[in-house]
């Protein structure tokens, strides 16, 4: 009998710090800084993001560990929940994944939109280079063509060797930015400006610092669980909160905090004071290729997960549909990129799509963390068993983690009320939907 392979702890801090680290830090830092009242406000948001996604890699790690099934995260909802908010909140997070997908591709077409047309470009150039992206993976796609681990493993060493270079700007002094730009930063008094501040800063964290989640599917995979995880989880996140804070340093020592609170492609402006015009324009086009082969990644993935909700009779049966010649999941991949599409065609711009994306997860995410309480008092007989990961000062990290996303939800309806009321007839629609789907199913 084969013996089933395991996670080392360097593999499982390899896989967490992959997880997370993305596109956003080459734009969410001036989205960030922009609600900042001051350079104070914009650093804690960065750190508090960090030890957010701490406790909920370490919450989501022990509800895979209780609950090891293949594609957990959405399937724990059937589990915890009644059907119908199941049914509703897995549809949600498959448009939140549409939105972030639309939201990386307009990060990318910002970059290459500077290259190809500089200042004359506009939002709706971004979006339509956006979308003809998305279109043009959708095809790619539809060729029955298959991501290989190579391509991924060429993309991460592209995304760490920029963040290198991002970093390595705090070593030459001679581009920073004068003390008088860098300090030029508003002053507020009052501690209720100074919670609107952080949280809408920490809107564009959250975004930044996602992916955690997926640690749900490890749980079970790990060697020593219940000592490995922890520590695996710990030294991921705490890579990433410690590159995430030279790289805002970095935006900031060059740029000053002023610019980056009014700049879009701060990663291309440093590239710029760096190595001129030349290295700004090589940067941008390797940074717009990361975002093809993440909007390729996820057109590829997105569309399996639909499938496996399908065979599970949370989607109808239509999508599991595939075409004979190319074995392509035809009916679920259109979908999901006519998603995509629709989200762009009315948002156009990014930190719409952002509010929309994060307002979603926040429901996914509260209610996701908060199975653990359940699945505690159900699995009780596993406790002591060494055969789980159990993490310690429970229940502190899933109540910190669902308080964070509920302050986020709340500071993006008090910035964009129309974005909550999209949100939460979204969320009614599918609930609607699950009610109507079920009461025909009953009378065929």
């Amino acid at each position: 009998m084969q013996t089933k392979q395991k996670l080392s702890l360097f593999d499982l801090t390899m896989v967490v710090t992959g997880l997370v680290i993305g596109m956003g830090i080459f734009r969410t830092a001036a989205t960030s800084a922009k609600y900042a009242l001051n350079p104070q406000i914009y650093f804690t948001a960065w750190v508090a993001g960090g030890l957010i996604a701490l406790c909920g890699a370490l919450t989501y790690a022990e509800i895979g560990s209780r609950y090891p099934v293949t594609g957990g995260y959405y399937r724990i909802f059937s589990y915890a929940y009644h059907p119908s908010i199941a049914f509703s909140i897995n549809c949600i997070i498959l448009i939140s994944n549409a939105a972030s997908l639309s939201a990386v591709a307009l990060i990318g077409s910002g970059y290459i939109s500077q290259v190809i047309f500089g200042e004359a470009a506009t939002d709706i150039t971004k979006a339509l280079i956006a979308t003809s992206a998305i279109i043009l993976f959708y095809g790619v796609n539809l060729l029955g063509l298959k991501m290989s681990a190579k391509t991924q493993n060429v993309l991460m060493i592209i995304k760490i060797s920029m963040i290198g270079l991002l970093i390595a700007a705090l070593f030459m002094p001679g581009i920073h930015a004068q003390p008088a730009v860098t300090n030029a930063a508003v002053t507020s008094n009052g501690f209720m400006p100074w919670v609107q501040s952080f949280g809408l800063s920490l809107i564009a964290v959250s975004f930044t610092y996602g992916g955690y989640q997926q640690t749900i599917n490890f749980g079970s995979d790990v060697e020593n669980a219940s000592r490995n995880i922890p520590r695996g989880i710990f030294m991921g996140i705490t890579i990433i909160i410690l590159l995430y804070l030279l790289v805002n340093f970095s935006y900031y020592k060059v740029i000053g905090f002023s610019q980056l609170q009014n700049e879009r492609e701060i990663a291309s402006v440093v590239a710029g004071k760096m190595f001129g015009p030349t290295g700004a324009t090589g940067f941008s086009a390797l940074l717009f290729l990361s975002v093809l082969a993440y909007v390729n990644v996820l057109l590829m993935s997105n569309p399996r997960v639909m499938f496996a909700m399908s065979e599970d009779g949370v989607l109808p049966a239509i999508f599991q549909k595939k075409s004979q010649k190319r074995d392509v999941l035809v009916i679920s991949l259109t979908t999901f990129a006519a998603i995509c599409i629709v989200i762009l065609f009315f948002a156009q711009t990014f930190e719409k799509i952002l509010n929309f994306t994060i307002f979603l997860d926040s429901f996914g995410m509260a209610a996701s963390a908060a199975s653990i309480f359940w699945l505690r008092k159900r699995t009780k007989h596993l406790d002591g068993t060494g055969a789980i990961y159990k993490m310690r000062f429970y229940p502190l990290q899933p109540i910190i983690f669902i308080c964070a996303y509920v302050f986020v939800a709340i500071s993006i309806t008090l910035q964009t009320p129309m974005t909550a009321v999209t949100g939460i007839c979204v969320l009614a629609a599918f609930m609607l939907l699950y009610f109507l789907t079920r009461a025909l199913g009953k009378r065929s």
